[in-house]
């Protein structure tokens, strides 16, 4: 009875840390450009200051990991990371330049990235050692994301814009506390095998597939960065940004479900072109709309993009790639998903969005997206080797 009880209360001290972290990245990428707004940051700067976070995850992921595995602790890890992106929270509070905002957001990141795939990785081991699906407790990140958005949102309303850091560090400093109350777990994150890596590298269906989540990722990670940056351009204030996150965090939710029970009544690429054919007309649409209200209809259709074409995209990818090689496949689609892609539509967004506008730059975007659907189509409509054949090239 006893030991239940503790089991139960590992899971929920684990599912209020997982909440709060998924909450506080509702600041740091949906509020933290219209802080540098209020600076008076213009977008190509804006965009510099975005792509700075994928490009320092490149390797502070693998590094703290490698760290995480070498001490045999991820709590540990986990307490140091966010005590150093509180110390850089206060910094970032009194910073106001261009240049001195740049070098500290850059070291923010640094301690800000690895958080989350190390708190992934602890509710794995957590819920294997009970006995438990990990989806009990990583939901709580998508309910704090949802949560969050509007509550953000509305405190800034009232507040003001210049709160936001001070919001940043008051959560940081409640996740922070939370770490004291959660069990530890022994990391098990995976390395990259280099000789994998380079196996790898030699197949052409799956370079095929990389270049293409690559070119939608684009895309995507453009409407990411400057969502809120769009949406203040249409008057919209940020209790209303908040609904904007909120819709399609939500709708994201139920998809995740279903595609876990039902996707495998469905083949990889069909479902994958008709996720880049939502892409795309969403993509319209922000290009089309100038209602803030309309906006966030047309962010529920995150459920049809994003959900469809994220579950599927790792389905497809480890059934292409044999076990023994699938950590280095999925390192490299996490690469290709998240910091490489972020850093080109980060750097190139900004410049975009300050010559063309709005309008041009979400169609530019439907543009990444739409060359993404015509490979993902060539490869449906040309039958490449098969999963046999390369397994047994690597």
């Amino acid at each position: 009875m006893q030991s239940n009880l503790q089991s139960r209360r590992d899971i929920n001290w684990l599912r209020a840390f997982t909440f709060t972290i998924y909450g506080l990245s509702v600041l740091v990428f949906s509020f933290f450009p219209l802080y540098y707004r209020s600076l008076g940051f213009t977008t190509t700067q804006i965009g510099y200051l975005y792509a700075i976070g994928p490009m320092v995850s490149l390797f502070s992921n693998l590094l703290w990991s490698m760290i995480s595995d070498r001490y045999r602790t991820i709590k540990k890890i986990l307490m140091f990371l966010l005590a150093g992106q509180l110390a850089l929270s206060l910094i970032l509070s009194v910073s106001t330049s261009f240049i001195s905002i740049l070098i500290v957001i850059m070291m923010f990141y640094f301690f800000y990235y690895p958080i989350f795939p190390l708190a992934d990785t602890m509710a794995i081991a957590t819920a294997k050692e009970q006995g438990r699906n990990f989806t009990v407790i990583r939901i709580f990140g998508s309910l704090g994301f949802a949560v969050f958005a509007i509550l953000i949102g509305y405190v800034l309303s009232n507040l003001g814009t210049s709160w936001t850091i001070r919001i940043s560090t008051f959560l940081t400093i409640l996740a922070l506390l939370l770490t004291f109350m959660i069990k530890d777990q022994r990391s098990s994150v995976d390395k990259m095998d280099a000789s994998g890596l380079w196996r790898i590298l030699r197949q052409k269906e799956l370079l095929w597939f990389f270049g293409c989540v690559f070119c939608l990722s684009i895309g995507y990670r453009m409407n990411d960065a400057f969502l809120t940056i769009a949406m203040k351009e249409m008057g919209a204030a940020d209790n209303l940004v908040g609904w904007g996150v909120l819709a399609s965090s939500l709708s994201e939710i139920p998809v995740f479900f279903l595609l876990s029970i039902y996707g495998e009544r469905f083949k990889e690429l069909p479902l994958l072109l008709f996720a880049c054919l939502m892409f795309a007309l969403r993509f319209l649409l922000m290009s089309l709309t100038d209602s803030a209200y309309m906006v966030i209809v047309i962010q529920t259709m995150h459920s049809v993009t994003f959900g469809i074409f994220f579950v599927t995209a790792v389905r497809y990818l480890t059934r292409m790639i044999p076990d023994n090689y699938r950590a280095t496949g999925l390192a490299l689609f996490t690469i290709m998903w998240s910091s490489a892609s972020g850093l080109v539509s980060g750097t190139l967004g900004g410049a975009i969005y300050e010559a063309f506008g709005r309008k041009d730059f979400y169609l530019i975007a439907m543009a990444f997206v739409i060359l993404a659907f015509f490979g993902f189509a060539a490869r449906y409509l040309y039958s490449g080797p098969s999963r046999r054949n390369l397994e047994e090239t690597l």
